[in-house]
């Protein structure tokens, strides 16, 4: 197994300290804070941990309330808010430095069967034929304030294959687009054993989701993003419904776009589908965008 996965693997795999009181570290990443995919994904391992064997996380909801401190272990408490005889739903909030930094609430439901539909996916070349991460940075490396961002780019992704199926919003910054992108993305590597379980997978699915799924706001608006220092942004609240089961070691296809921006926020929708063509995941996530100001 790839090293980096490995650690990203590690990272999800919390210490118990107490019945509901779980620690995780954190690692650094393109921005002077603990990615907000990070935190999701580690807050709902812990609620996964309280939760009967016998149901799966069906949707999580949750806000980022501070910035996350990189050098710093993060403490997650769980309130066992209701058990019922087919819904369970968990409070989980992560601490860091004596306050809290993030808050999420997952539900819970036994497996059942019902109705079903879904939309079609759309559509989108094969990710093998797009130019991997490796291949595409560096042609963008002038645009980036920061010397560096490339390699820190590189090396906040390198367990996850993310391929863009157009150019990023870097690529294009100053003139605006549709406010829709796609990007396939998988794991480097196979789980098996222990680490194949859903769980895992729901987990890792978190933390990617919250990538590029702002990108969309970008794009409507010609801005490059985080790392070419047109805007200013973070977080505010991170939306999830699980509909089918996915497996993160196989490609899966994550189509944003963003139907509004105002008062400096801006909203984006998310769709994951399996590679067949299955509805996985539905998304929504509000993001603080803000145009820098010029100094006087």
């Amino acid at each position: 197994m790839d090293a980096t996965l490995q650690y990203l693997l590690d990272l999800l795999d919390l210490e118990r300290i107490e019945r509901d009181i779980f620690r995780g570290d954190s690692h650094a990443s393109v921005i002077p804070r603990v990615f907000g995919g990070q935190v999701a994904a580690q807050a709902l391992v812990a609620a996964c941990r309280t939760a009967p064997e016998d149901r799966l996380p069906h949707s999580l909801h949750s806000y980022f309330l501070r910035p996350g401190d990189p050098g710093s272990p993060i403490v997650y408490t769980v309130d066992r808010i209701r058990d019922g005889r087919s819904f369970t739903t968990r409070r989980v909030v992560a601490v860091q430095h004596g306050q809290p930094i993030f808050h999420l609430s997952a539900s819970f439901q036994v497996a059942e069967e019902g109705l079903e539909h879904q939309e079609q996916m759309p559509d989108a070349p094969d990710p093998e034929t797009l130019p991997t991460a490796d291949e595409l940075l560096p042609r963008y490396a002038d645009l980036f304030f920061h010397e560096s961002a490339v390699e820190l780019l590189l090396q906040a992704r390198r367990a996850i294959d993310l391929r863009y199926v157009a150019e990023p919003p870097f690529a294009t910054a100053g003139e605006p687009r549709e406010a829709r992108s796609q990007v396939w993305f998988r794991i480097n590597g196979k789980l098996d054993g222990d680490r194949d379980d859903p769980v895992v997978h729901l987990c890792l699915g978190t933390y990617v989701s919250d990538m590029t799924l702002l990108d969309s706001v970008l794009l409507a608006h010609g801005r490059g993003g985080w790392m070419t220092g047109d805007i200013v942004g973070a977080s505010l609240d991170h939306a999830m419904w699980f509909h089918r089961p996915f497996r993160t070691d196989e490609w899966l296809l994550y189509d944003t776009d963003s139907p509004t921006a105002q008062g400096g926020r801006g909203l984006a929708r998310g769709r994951i589908f399996t590679r067949d063509g299955k509805l996985a995941v539905s998304v929504i996530q509000e993001g603080l965008m803000r145009v820098p100001r010029p100094r006087p």
